[in-house]
């Protein structure tokens, strides 16, 4: 276990103290901006065709990371599994419903529903066959339960900006997450950039690396060392039935967990 205190995606590292009580904590160090894990992915410009269904489970764990609580009563990542089935359906050619279900495993064994995300993802300019560029946007709702997310209810707008080549593939999410619950929007908005990097170096296999990043709000951006930046070597496969993502991800900055492992399956319907 990595005992290295976490210095919050908050900015309120500085003020943490076990003995302090909860209540007194929050007034002092402001509202805590703790993410639940339940999906590890740069959304491109894939999605589903109208009426089509789509099945995707999600598992990552956190080997090594940090044991330190953000605000009283978290469940931290490390040592502990998520799975995640994500249900989809085509509803037009460049829109897509989304259902996500995370179900966490502790380190301390116990197995709990983190709560439902919804999303609806816009995709009004695909890449074409032979390459080019592709945008859109993802909007996500969740509504999670406190001992994983302390906001609770957020929506997120996550951009998707790419280009597609037959070799390579370039795309970034500049993420933004609102909290909806009164006391925690003074912050403004987080920020949570992601980018990747794929080649193509066979049939239906491409390899490369994605980067995630917590920044913290935008009109409060942290400090670099308690800012999430998380670096994942990352390889996919496309080979039906056969259709997976697999990474390992190495934190960079003692706010972010040291080591994940993440997966993408995609359950064939055909």
């Amino acid at each position: 276990m990595d005992d290295r205190a976490d210095p919050m995606k908050n900015g309120a590292g500085s003020f943490h103290k076990s003995f302090i009580p909860g209540m007194l904590w929050l007034l002092v160090a402001g509202p805590a901006c703790a993410t639940l894990q339940d999906e590890i992915q740069v959304y491109d410009d894939s999605i589903n065709k109208p009426g089509q269904w789509g099945l995707e489970l999600h598992f990552n764990s956190t080997p090594s990371g940090v044991s330190a609580q953000e605000y009283p009563g978290e469940i931290q990542n490390v040592h502990g599994y998520r799975g995640t089935p994500e249900i989809s359906y085509g509803l037009t050619e460049t829109l897509e419903a989304g259902l996500y279900l995370p179900v966490v495993h502790d380190a301390q064994g116990t197995t709990a529903f983190a709560g439902p995300r919804v999303r609806l993802k816009w995709i009004p300019q695909q890449a074409p066959e032979t390459g080019g560029y592709f945008y859109g946007l993802n909007v996500e709702v969740s509504a999670v339960k406190p001992q994983f997310e302390q906001y609770q209810n957020t929506i997120e707008l996550r951009p998707i900006l790419g280009i597609r080549t037959p070799d390579w593939l370039f795309v970034t999410n500049p993420a933004l997450d609102y909290p909806l619950r009164a006391g925690y929007r003074q912050g403004g908005p987080e920020f949570s950039p992601s980018f990747k990097v794929s080649r193509n170096v066979a049939q239906g296999l491409a390899a490369g690396f994605e980067y995630y990043a917590d920044l913290g709000s935008v009109n409060n951006p942290l400090p670099f060392a308690d800012q999430g930046h998380t670096l994942f070597l990352a390889v996919d496969v496309d080979r039906k039935p056969w259709v997976f993502n697999l990474g390992i991800g190495r934190g960079l900055t003692p706010a972010s967990d040291r080591w994940t492992i993440k997966s993408i399956f995609e359950v064939p319907f055909d």
